[in-house]
C-alpha cells in the first residue's frame, strides 16, 4: 500500500478554508474510533443539550460542539492502523495549532478513545506534559469525561491523586505524567501523546527524555506517538525546533516519509512577510475553530492593545495567537540595532566570500569564561563600495552547556548551524581564534597598525596565541585592548547607523540574531552601555566583538597589501 502525508498546496488550503488533513487510510477503523469520540462529553462548556433519557440539560459531545477538523485529525490517527496485520501504518503526528483551540481537550479526548478501543492487556498510554500544570490540563478533562457518562463510569477507574484512568476489564490505563516531577525511565507505553512540544524545546535533557518514554514503540506495531504544540513564546529551539522543520519538511514534499503526518496550521511565508496577520480578516488560518473556542472580537480587541507595547507582550501575542514564528524579541530596552537587523541579513556573506570581497578586514574578539562564549567578529570593507561585511563565529566550552542549562539546547543548534563550536577543553577554541587571525594576515586583509581589537579582560591566553604566531601588542601594532562599557559607545552608535542606513551587512545567520536580541542597554548620562550583566542569561560575547572590530574599523584602516588579493594573483 502507497500514501503520502504531503500537502504542497497547504498554503492555498488554508488561505481558502480547506482541509490539511488527509482522508484516514482504513476508513472503516476511523469511523469504528470516530463512533466513539463523538459520544465524549466536553465538561468544561456550559450544560445546553437537553437529555431526554436523563431528563435534564447536560454538556455537548465532541460530536455535537467541534468543527469538521477536529474530526479529521482523530480520522488520521485511528484510520492509519491495519487492522488485519496490526501495525500503525502512520507512527508520527504533529498539530501546530493556535492557543485556546481546545488543544488539551482534543487530546484528553483523542487518549481516551484509544483506551476504549485497545485490544492488549494492561496497555498503558500515556500523555507526558512539561509542567504539573500542563498536565493537569490534559487530565482534568479527560476525568471529566469519564465522570459525566454513567456508562464510562462502570467500565473505568479513576485515580486523581496519580492522574490515571483505568479500564476495569482490559486494565488497559491512560496516564498523565508531568515531566519536571514524574519519571519516564521504564515506560512501555505504546501511544504516547506530548503536549505542549515547545516547552521541551527549553529542556536539555529533552530528547533523552522522549527516548525514555517511546522506547516501548519498539514492540508495539500497533503504537503511534502524537506532538501537541503553539508556538514557541522565544525562537524555536531543542526538539521543538527540530521536530517543527522535519513536519514543515514532510508537508511540503522535502521528505518522503508517508509514516509522519505534520497538521501545521501557520501562516504561509509570503503572508508573513506582508504581515497579513495583523489583518483580523485572516485570524482563521491558525484558529480553525474561530466562533467556538476561539472569539475574534477578542483577539481583534487585544491586538489593538497591545501592538505598540515593546517590552516583547506583542510578539508572544503573535506567537500563541496567530502562530508566528519569534524572530527577534524586540524589548523597550533592546539595543537600538536590533530593528535593523533582520533587514541588513545577506546569507551570501560567508568568511570565505568576505575574504573575495574585501580590501581589508579587522578583527575583534570578546568573552572566554568557561561558562561564556569565545565571540569572533571579522568586519571587511568591501572593495568598490565601501560597505562592511561582517561574519562571526563562537567557541563554547561542554562546561557552559552544564552550567547554562536553560540555553543549552539553543548552544546545540548553533553547532549544528556551523556558528558555534564546542570544545572539550581550553585551547582548541583559542588556537581556532588564532587560525582565522592568521589567515586573514597571509592573505594580507589585515591592517599594518590596529588591525585585532580585543576585550583587555579574560583573554589573556589568546593574546598569548597571538604573539605566538608573530602577532605584537606593541604600541600602535597589530593588537589593541578596545576599552568597554560606556567608553564603547561611540562604535555602538557607528554599529546602529551602519546597519539602519544598509551600510553593514552581516550573514544571517541564527547565532547573531539570538545574540542582538539579547542585547540590552544602558544609559550612563550622554552616553550608553551594552553589558553581558543587564542581558542576563542571554549570550552577547559576538555581539560585543563585533564592536570591538567596528572600533578600528571606524579608523578607516588600510590593508598590508594595497588593492585586491586576488588581483595580485596571491592564492587562498
Amino acid at each position: 500500500m502507497e500514501w503520502s502525508t504531503a500537502c504542497p498546496d497547504w498554503e492555498h488550503r488554508l488561505k481558502a478554508k480547506l482541509s490539511i488533513i488527509p482522508p484516514p487510510i482504513f476508513p472503516e477503523q476511523a469511523e469504528q474510533a470516530l463512533a466513539i469520540f463523538k459520544q465524549l462529553r466536553v465538561c468544561d462548556l456550559p450544560k445546553s443539550i437537553w437529555d431526554e433519557d436523563l431528563q435534564e440539560y447536560r454538556s455537548p459531545n465532541f460530536g455535537e460542539c467541534s468543527e469538521q477538523w477536529v474530526f479529521d485529525f482523530v480520522a488520521a490517527i485511528f484510520g492509519g492502523y491495519d487492522a488485519e496485520t496490526g501495525n500503525q501504518l502512520i507512527r508520527e503526528y504533529y498539530l501546530l495549532i493556535s492557543k485556546k483551540n481546545t488543544k488539551s481537550t482534543i487530546a484528553a479526548g483523542i487518549m481516551l478513545t484509544a483506551v476504549i478501543l485497545c485490544w492488549r492487556e494492561g496497555e498503558e498510554h500515556l500523555i507526558l506534559a512539561p509542567t504539573k500544570e500542563v498536565a493537569d490540563n490534559s487530565f482534568k478533562p479527560a476525568a471529566a469525561m469519564v465522570r459525566a457518562d454513567p456508562e464510562l463510569m462502570d467500565l473505568f477507574h479513576v485515580q486523581d491523586h496519580v492522574r490515571t484512568i483505568t479500564h476495569r476489564v482490559s486494565n488497559a490505563s491512560l496516564k498523565v505524567v508531568a515531566a519536571d516531577t514524574d519519571t519516564v525511565s521504564g515506560k512501555k507505553s505504546g501511544r504516547v501523546l506530548i503536549d505542549e512540544h515547545w516547552l521541551f524545546g527549553k529542556r536539555s535533557n529533552a530528547e533523552a527524555m522522549f527516548m525514555e518514554a517511546l522506547g516501548g514503540q519498539v514492540s508495539r506495531n500497533e503504537g503511534w506517538v502524537i506532538y501537541l504544540t503553539t508556538q514557541s513564546d522565544e525562537p524555536p529551539a531543542g526538539v521543538f525546533k527540530d521536530k517543527l522543520n522535519y513536519f514543515r519538511d514532510v508537508r511540503d514534499g522535502k521528505i518522503d516519509d508517508p509514516r509522519s503526518l505534520g497538521v501545521l496550521y501557520e501562516y504561509p511565508p509570503e503572508m508573513v512577510k506582508k504581515k497579513a496577520y495583523l489583518d483580523p480578516t485572516t485570524f482563521y488560518i491558525t484558529n480553525p475553530n474561530m466562533g467556538r473556542s476561539v472569539s475574534a472580537d477578542w483577539l481583534e480587541d487585544q491586538l489593538k492593545k497591545i501592538q505598540a507595547r515593546t517590552d516583547g507582550a506583542f510578539q508572544q501575542f503573535l506567537a500563541k495567537h496567530l502562530n508566528i514564528e519569534i524572530g527577534l524579541n524586540l524589548r523597550s530596552d533592546r539595543w537600538a540595532g536590533v530593528d535593523f537587523w533582520e533587514s541588513a541579513g545577506d546569507k551570501s556573506i560567508t568568511l570565505d566570500s568576505l575574504i573575495e570581497r574585501s580590501e581589508v578586514a579587522v578583527v575583534g574578539v570578546d568573552g572566554g569564561g568557561l561558562d561564556d562564549l569565545l565571540g569572533l567578529a571579522v568586519l571587511g570593507r568591501e572593495r568598490n563600495t565601501g560597505k562592511w561585511l561582517l561574519w562571526c563565529h563562537a567557541w563554547a566550552h561542554q562546561i557552559a552547556l552544564k552550567r547554562r542549562q536553560e540555553i543549552a539546547p539553543r548552544l546545540l543548534d548553533f553547532q549544528a548551524d556551523g556558528d558555534l563550536t564546542i570544545v572539550d577543553k581550553p585551547g582548541p577554541d583559542v588556537a581556532g581564534v588564532a587560525d582565522i587571525v592568521e589567515r586573514l594576515r597571509d592573505v594580507g586583509l589585515l591592517p599594518e597598525k590596529y588591525g585585532i581589537g580585543v576585550d583587555g579582560a579574560g583573554i589573556g591566553a589568546l593574546v598569548k596565541e597571538l604573539v605566538l604566531r608573530g602577532f605584537s601588542t606593541e604600541p600602535e601594532r597589530d593588537i589593541v585592548a578596545i576599552s568597554q562599557g560606556w567608553k564603547l559607545t561611540g562604535a555602538i552608535k557607528d554599529t546602529e547607523r551602519a546597519l539602519a542606513g544598509g551600510e553593514m551587512l552581516h550573514g544571517d545567520r541564527p547565532l547573531m540574531a539570538w545574540c542582538v536580541s539579547n542585547a540590552r542597554t544602558q544609559a550612563h548620562g550622554n552616553a550608553i552601555s551594552v553589558n553581558k550583566q543587564a542581558s542576563g542569561t542571554g549570550k552577547i560575547d559576538p555581539l560585543m566583538a563585533t564592536f570591538d572590530a567596528v572600533s578600528l574599523m571606524a579608523l578607516n584602516p588600510v590593508a598590508m597589501a594595497a588593492g585586491s588579493i586576488y588581483d595580485e594573483g596571491i592564492t587562498i
